[in-house]
């Protein structure tokens, strides 16, 4: 499937800004190959009635300095090499996954879990309510949520470090409206709230933040 969307979605992880940007909504499955929004660009080399396991790159994104306060110094967008496994078991579906940031301004190691439950409510409308959690190593979180001693001179925030945990907990809500044999209307909408140490991030101004995504696809 391809087609366009926009999100509305934080200036950066405990923003309490909002950004609303166009996206592009693809999911693309191929032999091995495969593209979407949520893997990334990949292969999908083992799979079976119950679960697949594939490999990909994804876009891992940083912050601007703009969005920040004055004094932070900016992270820049990366790349990431993920490894995932999807599991279909009584009508769920969960997905885990690991991602070794490999460039951008992060690095370090995040690790994500998700379980879904799709609902269909008629043979062209489903509802799916996700749940989900995500952590991350000592240099991810240090790097996204810390304050080096410089930026706390710069900033006036207090010097904040943090090492490996849990970062969030999230619910969503997807309804998916198929409106013709090829074209599908899709709205996303929910909440992340910020866990463990990096909800006490000086850089946290908002520790529950909403975001939603709206797309129009068409199967090809």
């Amino acid at each position: 499937m391809l087609g366009v969307g926009v999100a509305a979605t934080p200036a950066y992880q405990g923003s309490d800004d909002t950004r609303i940007i166009p996206i592009p909504a693809i999911d693309i499955r191929e032999g091995w190959f495969f593209a979407n929004l949520r893997n990334g660009i990949g292969v999908i080399p083992i799979t079976s009635e119950h679960f697949a396991i594939g490999a990909s790159a994804v876009f891992v994104q940083g912050y601007r300095g703009k969005d920040m306060p004055e004094g932070i110094d900016k992270l820049s967008d990366g790349v990431g090499a993920r490894l995932f496994t999807n599991i279909w078991a009584g009508g769920f579906v969960a997905t885990l996954g690991t991602v070794k940031i490999v460039s951008g301004g992060t690095k370090g190691i995040v690790a994500d879990a998700s379980v879904s439950y799709p609902i269909p409510l008629s043979s062209r409308f489903v509802l799916t309510p996700t749940v989900g959690t995500t952590w991350a190593n000592r240099k991810y979180n240090d790097r996204y949520f810390g304050v080096t001693p410089a930026e706390s001179l710069a900033s006036g925030l207090p010097q904040f470090g943090m090492g490996s945990g849990f970062k969030d907990v999230s619910g969503m809500l997807t309804a998916t409206y198929r409106l013709t044999d090829r074209i599908t209307l899709s709205a996303t909408g929910g909440a992340t709230s910020m866990i463990g140490d990096a909800k006490d991030s000086p850089l946290v101004e908002k520790k529950t933040q909403p975001s939603g995504i709206l797309t129009l696809t068409y199967r090809m």
